[in-house]
């Protein structure tokens, strides 16, 4: 009896191998495949284009919440995957298949034809293969890497585009300083296409400008026109149109009022009707992101000891100064953090800021992670940061010495592969 078809874990094996860098910055290997695939990439459903640092996933989510209300469907193309790879690839708000996969990888992998090409390149091909070929009213692309040589910025002009706040992250690619790395995200930018700005460092906000205006490319900018906040308790936005008066939204923490409004401000852009976009932050869903974990083995150990188990993929600076600034926030309880990070992150920065708000950081590796950090030297650099550790084998040790330890609120964070790893367990 002969074997059937490879199933996409073989073909993504094998496509891991067909360049020896993971990230290589440049356009022509993708543009090069795209042709021999008959160019997906210029037909696809009207495109909004996600550059920056840290929340463009969550502000996709308030995106497509605004247009699934309006009864408008869009495909979703994120990065990385938390359980499986399948999730980066959203056909019209599922994931896609097992079948439609595999087969799109092999189509992809036979037109590459062993050619060097980097594993996010031909994933991306492979998906814009997949849009192209389904109907929907829209296409949400997230920058995997920067923006202006991402394998994803090979649309040439795109419906919207928007930028989440930059900071620094990725220097080895991206550049050491805050007015490099906004360079390349503005590198989304296109003549013509209206672009949504999120708050900004003022050396960001001045290199995104000068880019907008050298390419003919039309901003909304927060704080100039348009404002997002919590008042009363209520989600407030205010632009040139007008005032909406909404719901909280749904994902937590005070970066996620900023987020939620670069989500209504780019629904408002798109001419999304204004009932659809009311409810759009309230219905935003978005996996590892201060997720309460409350099914699985770790979410039972913690509650037994009458204890709450949290969840954040946040991994750069910038992430740890607002998921610690939430936690700070909260009413008081004794907090640990469960910890994995990549050895390409700064384990001391994103640490550090949970200093006096963490009593003790438990230092893990990232299951199936070659690049993770070793838990005694993650240890090392929270002892560093001011922020007391212990090494432990694993996240169940880990949580077992805290609760050990007398936690009363435990945040598995520092990485989203780690989360991932989490979450593929069954924690949810």
């Amino acid at each position: 009896m002969s074997a059937g078809p490879p199933g996409s874990d073989v073909i993504l094996e094998r496509l891991l191998a067909l360049h020896p860098k993971i990230i290589d910055l440049t356009l022509e290997r993708l543009e090069r495949l795209l042709a021999r695939l008959g160019h997906p990439e210029r037909d696809l459903p009207p495109v909004v284009h996600i550059a920056g640092t840290n929340g463009k996933g969550s502000t996709l989510a308030v995106i497509d919440a605004g247009l699934a209300a309006a009864g408008l469907s869009a495909h979703a193309y994120t990065s990385p995957h938390l359980a499986r790879f399948h999730e980066r690839i959203r056909i019209a708000g599922a994931p896609i298949g097992e079948d439609a996969l595999a087969a799109l990888l092999a189509e992809c992998e036979g037109a590459n034809g062993g050619a060097p090409i980097t594993f996010f390149e031909i994933t991306t091909a492979a998906a814009l293969l997949a849009f192209a070929r389904n109907r929907a009213d829209y296409t949400l692309l997230e920058v995997g890497l920067g923006g202006r040589l991402d394998a994803t910025n090979v649309v040439a002009r795109p419906a919207l585009t928007v930028i989440t706040p930059v900071s620094i992250d990725h220097q080895q690619y991206l550049g050491e300083t805050i007015a490099e790395i906004a360079a390349e995200k503005a590198g989304i930018l296109k003549a013509g296409v209206p672009c949504v700005v999120g708050p900004q460092d003022e050396a960001a906000l001045g290199v995104i400008e000068a880019r907008a205006a050298a390419c003919g490319a039309p901003l909304s900018l927060y704080a100039q026109d348009w404002m997002a906040g919590l008042e009363a308790g209520r989600f407030v936005f205010r632009d040139a149109n007008g005032l909406l008066d909404m719901a909280p939204p749904a994902l937590r923490g005070a970066h996620q009022v900023d987020n939620a409004g670069a989500g209504v401000a780019a629904l408002r852009a798109l001419g999304v009707d204004d009932a659809a976009v009311e409810v759009a932050p309230a219905r935003a869903v978005w996996p590892a992101r201060i997720q309460r974990l409350t099914k699985g083995a770790l979410a039972e150990v913690a509650a037994a000891a009458e204890a709450e188990l949290w969840l954040d993929g946040g991994h750069n600076q910038a992430a740890g100064v607002v998921i610690a600034a939430h936690f700070k926030a909260m009413p008081k309880a004794e907090t640990h953090l469960v910890c994995g990070m990549l050895d390409t992150k700064d384990p001391a920065g994103f640490i550090g800021s949970f200093r006096g708000v963490a009593a003790r950081l438990h230092a893990v590796a990232i299951p199936d992670n070659l690049s993770a950090v070793k838990p005694a030297a993650l240890a090392a650099f929270a002892e560093s940061a001011g922020v007391p550790a212990t090494a432990e084998a694993n996240v169940a040790e880990a949580l077992a010495r805290a609760l050990d330890e007398g936690a009363k609120r435990v945040l598995i964070c520092g990485s989203l592969y780690l989360a991932g790893a989490v979450l593929k367990a069954g924690a949810g």
